[in-house]
């Protein structure tokens, strides 16, 4: 029945994007290795705004001191210690944690809605359980792929 697909597919997108914000976030932090995505938030638009970008980047979370010679903002990268390693190791795993948080959020909702169409009469309960074991699929499905995401972000943020 359309509606029980209806479903699944909003969860299916839903569930993508989670990982895809997943993504995104373990993009920001920062790793052994200099990468244009720790400056993702902070998006230059007139070169004579130098000084504000500069004062931005020191106000963030990075842990950089920025020098600008007038047209160019340097950024030295320091070698990361290895109890900071260990720190972002944490926030990494919790990164992750929070977005599987988010994806089984999603297949709560998704089990919520399967049963309302059930109690409304619009399902039955072979259609439900149908619908029940496609959603956990893709929890698990998209649950594995943080997992996956996290465990290269981990070996990245540890190597020297």
């Amino acid at each position: 029945m359309a509606t029980v697909d209806q479903l699944i597919n909003d969860a299916k997108d839903r569930m993508g994007k989670s990982v895809e914000h997943a993504r995104s976030e373990f993009g920001t932090v920062r790793t052994g290795r200099a990468s244009a995505s720790l400056l993702d938030r902070i998006e230059p638009f007139d070169p004579s705004s130098i000084k504000s970008i500069e004062k931005a980047i020191q106000e963030s979370d990075l842990g950089l001191q920025p020098s600008n010679d007038g047209k160019l903002i340097r950024l030295p990268i320091p070698q990361l210690t290895e109890e900071r390693r260990k720190e972002l190791v944490k926030v990494v795993r919790h990164l992750a944690e929070d977005h599987r948080v988010a994806v089984r959020e999603i297949r709560r909702d998704a089990m919520r809605h399967l049963k309302e169409l059930v109690d409304g009469g619009e399902v039955g309960a072979d259609e439900e359980h149908r619908g029940e074991v496609k959603v956990q699929e893709l929890t698990d499905d998209h649950t594995k792929q943080i997992d996956e995401l996290l465990k290269h972000k981990e070996a990245e943020v540890m190597e020297v």
